[in-house]
């Protein structure tokens, strides 16, 4: 029989883990009488913990929402998928607080959990595109430890995979092999930034797409991520796969000015001033040409564009259709 403290975490953990228990269920699970289990109750009760009763036949009880946030009991999948959702908080003022409850987190963690999740480094991207698929905590873990010890991973990968190799029964397709550098999350998707061996250049891979191969690979002498940030980096490479029509434009304004409003949307850099009027040089991207002619247009500024001839063209033909329109 466990000790009235073990067994009180084991009562916390079950009435956590489901919503309603008969009582006669939880006294069998314990190895207790139903008396037992009303005091165990009445404890948790003292400590804090709102467990309601409902009496007859069918009795039983429920941990329900009190006025303020008693100690709570994770399993292993639970304590990881906390401590990656405070590490990817990025909510305006919760960035401290986030902060602090990983660290309490992590300080009554297992050992065999902190040493995964310290390995787990990951970079925040703001975008506004879809969901991904599920992603499993193993797997984050996994990588973030293969970043970490700088090993080759290997996967299969859905949508891109590696040519097959021979024909007809024997042929069979070989998995990707590449260097893990950084772990990024982009509103709800995962992507692994890596160099991928077979085609010698960097490649950002959508984590919810990959399945892990067992196995660590070789180690390998970590490389520079193309322009030294992996945020700009993975933010230039999303604009491109869901803005095709990409161009550039002067605006008569200030860079740091404008900035602000060009986000991880494009690039926005500072140009010399003319005759005193400040100008920068923006990169945007967009769903269509006429969606950028238009986006332009929203900083409320002078602007000259630069290319490409469709950019110009969808500006021309917005300015007719917003002249027929103001007549």
């Amino acid at each position: 029989m466990l000790e009235t403290s073990g067994r009180l975490l084991t009562l916390l953990s079950l009435l956590q883990a489901r919503r309603d228990w008969p009582g006669a269920l939880l006294a069998d699970r314990l190895g207790v009488s139903a008396r037992t289990v009303r005091r165990d109750v009445d404890r948790l009760r003292e400590l804090g913990y709102p467990v309601n009763a409902s009496k007859g036949p069918d009795g039983g009880y429920r941990l329900a929402a009190g006025a303020d946030l008693p100690p709570l009991l994770f399993d292993d999948e639970q304590a990881v998928a906390v401590a990656i959702a405070l590490q990817t908080a990025q909510a305006p003022g919760t960035d401290e607080a986030a902060v602090r409850a990983l660290a309490t987190i992590r300080q009554v963690m297992p050992a065999r959990l902190r040493v995964r999740l310290d390995a787990l480094e990951v970079t925040a991207v703001a975008r506004r595109e879809g969901r991904s698929g599920p992603v499993a905590a193993d797997t984050l873990l996994a990588l973030g430890t293969a970043i970490r010890a700088g090993e080759v991973v290997r996967f299969d990968y859905e949508g891109g995979s590696s040519e097959p190799v021979g024909a007809g029964p024997d042929a069979f397709v070989p998995p990707r092999r590449a260097e893990p550098h950084h772990l990024v999350t982009s509103d709800g998707r995962w992507y692994l930034v890596a160099f991928d061996l077979d085609r010698d250049d960097w490649r950002t891979f959508r984590v919810d797409r990959l399945t892990l191969r067992t196995g660590s690979g070789p180690r390998f002498v970590r490389r520079e991520v193309p322009g030294g940030d992996v945020a700009a980096y993975v933010a230039e490479g999303l604009s491109r796969a869901y803005s095709p029509a990409r161009g550039e434009a002067v605006l008569h304004a200030r860079a740091d000015v404008m900035a602000p409003w060009v986000g991880n949307w494009g690039v926005c850099e500072p140009l010399p001033d003319v005759d005193g009027s400040p100008r920068c040089r923006v990169v945007l991207g967009s769903w269509s040409w006429g969606g950028l002619a238009g986006l332009l247009g929203v900083f409320d500024v002078p602007f000259d564009v630069v290319g490409p001839p469709e950019l110009a063209d969808a500006v021309r033909e917005l300015a007719t259709r917003y002249s027929a329109a103001a007549r």
